[in-house]
């Protein structure tokens, strides 16, 4: 898998649960979200102001999304929100600059990440005096799983585990060959 297909496969919706374990306060809490991303063209509007926000050179070889997501959390409290994530490839298309934009941050935030061998996407960026590492993979094609840890300046502070189950049809894939459809 390279980094077209996991974004590929992570278009749809989903339904979410997680798990976050607050280490500061010994508290743990759990919330059930509803995800929808959407993979965005290098020239789409979002991306393009990204880009030029951070100062980085977009190309077509960028790879780009828009994540909606609708949290609710045991106490009924809402959470809404979006997020546009732009992956600029460095030297390798698996590994490059992160590009975050969150609706309810006003800044960007800009990171790396790194699709490993065993088909895991790393994603890792500071903001401020807190940095996130995050850690996503693919059981199947419709269960995906991510594992977040948020350090303070004092050491690490939240952790999470959260399960992604589709909501529908994965998107279809391409035929292989001509010749592999027809023996």
């Amino acid at each position: 898998m390279n980094i077209q297909d996991f974004f590929e496969l992570s278009a749809g919706k989903w339904f979410a649960h997680r798990t976050v374990q607050d280490l500061g306060a010994n508290k743990a809490n759990e919330a059930k979200s509803e995800i929808v991303i959407e993979k965005l063209p290098a020239t789409h509007p979002d991306v393009v102001k990204l880009c030029e926000v951070l100062q980085v050179n977009s190309n077509s070889s960028v790879v780009a999304a828009k994540v909606n997501w609708n949290d609710t959390t045991k106490l009924n409290q809402k959470n809404v929100g979006t997020t546009v994530l732009v992956l600029v490839p460095g030297n390798s298309p698996d590994e490059g600059k992160l590009l975050r934009q969150v609706s309810n941050e006003d800044k960007p935030s800009l990171g790396q990440y790194k699709l490993g061998e065993d088909e895991a996407l790393s994603l890792s960026f500071e903001s401020g005096t807190t940095s996130y590492e995050e850690r996503l993979w693919f059981a199947s094609d419709n269960l995906r799983m991510r594992v977040n840890v948020i350090k303070q300046a004092g050491g690490v502070n939240t952790t999470s585990f959260t399960t992604e189950i589709r909501m529908g049809v994965p998107p279809a894939k391409a035929p292989e060959t001509a010749s592999s459809a027809s023996s």
